[in-house]
């Protein structure tokens, strides 16, 4: 018998009702199914889920997985499940994916605020915050062995065929919204993209059995 968590922010909880997981494409729908099975035989032998999400620059596209990731394991009731996010280089979370992801009801702080800060993300109550900054996918935050990498651009995926540590690699690659930086569909593209990652990582938790 599996405890209820305690509800997600009710902004968050919305947002994830209204994705509709019947518009991934069946071609998508394959380069997910690697990383459904990852974490259904972590969940099946109970042991520890630890999703490394790496993109080139940590930047916008691996911490939208990560959080989504996070929060949408929480949603499902997913036990012992860790995210994390990495680049091939580390620059600083772009601060539009925190406008983003504030849109979506997630209660985002600055812990610090220099060339590479620090937020808390926060998506429910009871639930540890997680931290986004940028960094390199092996630094010492993330995990050394027994992780799943997802690589979450072509750019990433492409220069790393290997990833220490990594049990598996997934290559689940998304379009960059830096293309619409400084244009009137700013905005609309990064929600677009967050939610097109929500859709996709809600659809792998959903086929999960507990």
């Amino acid at each position: 018998m599996h405890t209820e968590p305690a509800p997600l922010f009710p902004e968050i909880t919305k947002q994830i009702e209204a994705l509709d997981l019947y518009s991934i494409p069946e071609d998508r729908k394959v380069a997910l199914q690697p990383l459904i099975e990852y974490i259904q035989q972590k969940a099946t032998e109970k042991q520890q889920i630890r999703l490394n999400f790496i993109c080139t620059h940590n930047s916008r596209r691996s911490h939208l997985s990560q959080v989504w990731a996070q929060t949408l394991a929480y949603h499902y009731n997913l036990k012992n499940v860790y995210c994390y996010s990495g680049g091939t280089e580390a620059t600083a979370l772009f601060p539009k994916i925190a406008d983003t992801l504030t849109l979506s009801g997630f209660q985002i702080k600055t812990l610090s605020g220099d060339g590479n800060p620090v937020y808390a993300i926060k998506y429910a109550d009871n639930a540890h915050p997680i931290l986004g900054f940028s960094k390199v996918m092996d630094d010492d935050f993330n995990p050394k062995s027994e992780f799943a990498a997802i690589m979450t651009c072509n750019s990433a995926n492409e220069a790393c065929p290997f990833v220490p540590g990594a049990e598996k690699r997934i290559p689940i690659t998304y379009e960059d919204p830096k293309e619409f930086d400084n244009t009137p569909q700013q905005d609309e593209k990064y929600l677009e993209r967050s939610l097109q990652i929500a859709t996709e990582l809600s659809y792998v938790f959903s086929q999960i059995n507990l």
